[in-house]
């Protein structure tokens, strides 16, 4: 029995991924090592319920003892984590509002792009033209780079999900909403929402002039990584306000979670470009990045244009 494995030579075991079927060591790989080191290379034995004692040599139920031992000593060791008391939306959330921000991205069909936007340049405003309507549009925007064809809207509920839910109950009612979302159905290819909570150090999203362009940075984050993340942006954020770049931070409650928007504007790509840099000029920013990228898991970028409608010109 080849004792370089706990279990036995390669390919003896019915785990082994070349169990039956002929596998064994490459002799050509003897050529590449000195003598003394050919029997180092061991196979890595796939995660399976190990042979039965009655199999072990007495070497490898040694091993696989002291193996156990190790890993018991080293559970001494490992960083406890203590329990929050609170979700992190409650710990990172604006506590003198209870605003709900609903953001949409609409793939529109690209031969009916234009035609969506008509439709949704003259409908919207007159949904919410209703005094009795609690959600207020933020923003509505084509993309221009990044995912083409795609339209982009923002909403506040002031009153947060009782308000939503107010909403809802009285477009259900709105003839017009009704027609509005069937004729545009037909424009769409696909359509997909999230419900989310600004960060409390972030700047409050207001009507603004133009024209910009407005950048929406979205992030990914590993999971249970929300709090670090926003301890080092209530810091961070500061570097970035000199051009009033900074629009708004938002967080999902609702949709894929741990996902991070931040929405900001400039006058042009150079402009961004220019101001992005500045940033890395400043003693601190440095640092923000550094702590804050090992905590995302994707991170994506779109340019996008305003429409007619949106009071973020």
């Amino acid at each position: 029995m080849n004792e370089t494995s706990p279990w036995g030579a390669l390919g003896g075991g019915a785990c082994s991924p070349g169990a039956g079927l002929g596998m064994e060591q490459d002799p050509s790989s003897a050529s590449r090592f000195p003598p003394h080191q050919t029997t180092a290379i061991v196979p890595i034995v796939p995660s399976c319920v190990p042979p039965p004692p009655a199999l072990l040599t007495a070497r490898s139920r040694r091993a696989y003892s002291r193996d156990a031992e190790g890993s018991w000593f080293r559970s001494l060791f490992v960083h406890k984590v203590d329990p929050r008391k609170d979700a992190h939306s409650n710990l990172l959330s604006k506590k003198e509002t209870s605003n709900l921000y609903k953001i949409q991205f609409h793939n529109v069909k690209p031969e009916c792009l234009d035609a969506y936007n008509s439709l949704t340049e003259e409908v919207l405003p007159k949904l919410h033209s209703d005094a009795d309507y609690p959600c207020d549009l933020v923003g509505n925007w084509n993309t221009w780079y990044g995912e083409q064809d795609q339209a982009v809207h923002l909403w506040r509920f002031s009153g947060g999900y009782p308000a939503l839910m107010d909403c809802m109950n009285k477009l259900k009612q709105n003839k017009e909403y009704l027609d509005f979302r069937k004729e545009r159905s037909h424009m769409l290819l696909s359509r997909r929402n999230q419900l989310l909570l600004e960060f409390s150090f972030w700047n409050e999203p207001l009507p603004r002039k133009g024209p910009n362009i407005y950048e929406l940075r979205t992030y990914k984050l590993k999971p249970g990584t929300m709090i670090e993340w926003g301890n080092n942006w209530a810091r961070a954020i500061k570097y970035r306000q000199e051009n009033q770049e900074a629009v708004g931070g938002f967080f999902s409650q609702i949709g894929e979670l741990y996902v991070v928007h931040h929405l900001w504007a400039y006058k042009d790509l150079q402009s961004r470009e220019e101001t992005r840099n500045a940033a890395w000029r400043k003693r601190g920013w440095d640092e923000n990045v550094y702590y804050t990228v090992p905590l995302i898991r994707t991170m994506e970028s779109r340019i996008m244009i305003p429409l007619k409608i949106s009071p973020l010109q």
